[in-house]
C-alpha cells in the first residue's frame, strides 16, 4: 500500500472524503442526454465563487463610511494594484450572475425541473434567487454614488407604503430617518457577511436535494426507473465525473471568454452594468432626472409602477411586485401537465411560455424607461400576461394535448 493510499485510508476513517466523492461525483449517475441548457447550474456556482473571492479583495480597501465610501472606490480603481480589474470583475459578475440564474430558471420552466419529486429543489432555488436579489440590492448602495443613494432611497421607501407599520419598518431598515452612514454600515455588514453565508447554505442544500432525487433531463424521464438488474446502475445514466465535469469545462471556457470580453472592453455595458450616475458622489440635495434599478430588477419595478396607487398609497404596487416573486414558490403545484418536458408538451403550454418570456423581457425593458402613459399601458398588459401564465396554469396544462413520452431517454 502506497503512502498516498495510507493517508487516504487515515482520512476516510475520520472523515467521509472518498464516500462523498463517490456519492456526488464518480458514482452519481446523471442522465446521458444533458444539453447546453444544463451548463448554467455549474456556471452559477462558478460565479458565486468569483463574487466571494473578488468581494474579499474589495473589502480590504473599501471604507463603509458615508464620507469615505465613494473615495475608497475611486482609490481601488486608481491606486490599488489591479484594483480596477477586481472591481470590474465584481460588478460584471453581479450582472452575469443574474444572466446565468435567469437562464437556469428558464431551463426549469422548459423541462419541468420543478415537478415531482423535485419540488424542494425548486423551492431552494427560488430562495437562492431571493437571497441573490437582496445581496445585489445591498451591494448596490456601497459605491455611494448618486444612483446607489437614490435607488436605495426609492426601494426602502417602498416599505413605508405598508399600512400601519410601514414608516417604522422603513426607519428600522435604514437605521435612521434618511439614507445615511448608519444605512451604509448595516447594508455593508449584511452584504459581506450575513447574506453570503445564507447563499452558501442554500446552495449546499439545493445540491444535496438535487443529488438525493437525481437530475432532470430534456426528456423529463426518471432514469432511476430503468436500472441494470445486476449493477443497479440507471441504464440511461453516466457518472457525473468525468463525463459532465469535462463537459462543464467547455461551458466554463465559453462563459469566461464572454465575461473577459465584457470586463476588458465594455465593463459598463452602455450603462446597464454600471450606470453613469454612479460615477458621481451621492448628493442628498440633488435628485437624478430618472431613477431606475439595475436591469435585473427592472421587470419587477415595472410591475410596481404598472399598478395605480390606491388613495395615494403605492401599497397595491408593492403587493403586486411581491406576489410576482412569491408565485414562483407555488409552480410545482400549479402545473397539472401529464408530461414534464416541453418536447412533449402541447401547443398551449408552448404559447403561454413564449408569452411569459416576451412579457418578462418587455417588463424589463419598460422598467429602464421613464414612466409615461403609453409605457404604463404596455407595462399593465405585460403584467397581466405575467400573472396569467401562473394563475391559468392549472387549467391550460390539464387540457393541453401532449405527445407520449418515450420509455428511455432519446439522447
Amino acid at each position: 500500500m502506497s503512502a498516498l493510499q495510507k493517508m487516504m485510508g487515515w482520512i476516510d476513517d475520520r472523515f467521509p472524503l472518498t464516500a462523498t466523492y463517490k456519492a456526488h461525483l464518480s458514482e452519481y449517475y446523471a442522465p446521458k442526454n444533458f444539453n447546453f441548457w444544463y451548463f448554467f447550474g455549474s456556471l452559477a456556482l462558478l460565479v458565486l465563487v468569483l463574487q466571494i473571492v473578488t468581494g474579499i479583495f474589495l473589502t480590504m480597501s473599501y471604507k463603509p463610511d458615508a464620507e469615505l465610501a465613494f473615495a475608497s472606490v475611486e482609490y481601488i480603481m486608481r491606486d490599488v494594484d489591479w484594483g480596477w480589474l477586481i472591481r470590474y470583475m465584481h460588478s460584471t459578475g453581479a450582472s452575469m450572475f443574474f444572466v446565468v440564474v435567469y437562464l437556469h430558471m428558464f431551463r426549469g420552466l422548459m423541462y419541468g425541473s420543478y415537478r415531482k419529486p423535485r419540488e424542494l429543489i425548486w423551492i431552494f432555488g427560488v430562495l437562492i434567487y431571493l437571497a441573490l436579489m437582496a445581496e445585489a440590492f445591498l451591494g448596490y448602495l456601497l459605491p455611494w454614488g448618486q444612483m446607489s443613494f437614490w435607488g436605495a432611497q426609492v426601494i426602502v421607501n417602498l416599505f413605508a407604503a405598508v399600512p400601519f407599520i410601514g414608516e417604522d419598518l422603513s426607519i428600522w431598515i435604514r437605521g435612521d430617518y434618511v439614507i445615511s452612514d448608519a444605512t451604509l454600515n448595516r447594508f455593508f455588514a449584511f452584504h459581506v457577511i450575513a447574506l453570503p453565508l445564507v447563499l452558501i447554505a442554500l446552495v449546499a442544500v439545493h445540491l444535496v436535494a438535487l443529488h438525493e432525487v437525481g437530475s432532470n433531463n430534456p426528456d423529463g424521464i426518471e432514469i432511476k426507473k430503468k436500472k441494470d438488474p445486476v449493477t443497479h446502475i440507471p441504464l440511461d445514466g453516466i457518472p457525473f465525473h468525468p463525463y459532465y465535469t469535462v463537459k462543464d469545462i467547455v461551458g466554463v471556457i465559453v462563459f469566461l471568454m464572454v465575461f473577459s470580453a465584457i470586463v476588458f472592453f465594455a465593463p459598463e455595458m452602455g450603462g446597464y452594468f454600471l450606470e453613469a450616475n454612479n460615477f458621481v458622489p451621492a448628493d442628498s440635495l440633488k435628485t437624478p432626472a430618472h431613477i431606475a434599478p439595475l436591469w435585473y430588477f427592472t421587470p419587477f419595478y415595472a410591475i410596481l409602477r404598472a399598478v395605480p396607487p390606491l388613495f395615494g398609497s403605492q401599497f397595491p404596487g408593492v403587493v403586486a411586485m411581491g406576489l410576482s416573486i412569491v408565485v414562483l414558490f407555488f409552480l410545482p403545484w400549479l402545473d397539472r401537465g401529464k408530461v414534464k418536458s416541453i418536447r412533449y408538451r402541447g401547443p398551449i403550454y408552448k404559447i403561454m411560455l413564449a408569452l411569459f418570456l416576451v412579457s418578462f423581457i418587455g417588463l424589463g425593458y419598460l422598467g429602464l424607461l421613464p414612466s409615461t402613459p403609453v409605457a404604463t399601458i404596455f407595462a399593465q398588459v405585460f403584467s397581466v400576461i405575467y400573472f396569467l401564465f401562473f394563475l391559468l396554469m392549472p387549467w391550460y396544462t390539464s387540457i393541453d394535448k401532449t405527445k407520449p413520452e418515450p420509455e428511455r431517454v432519446t439522447g
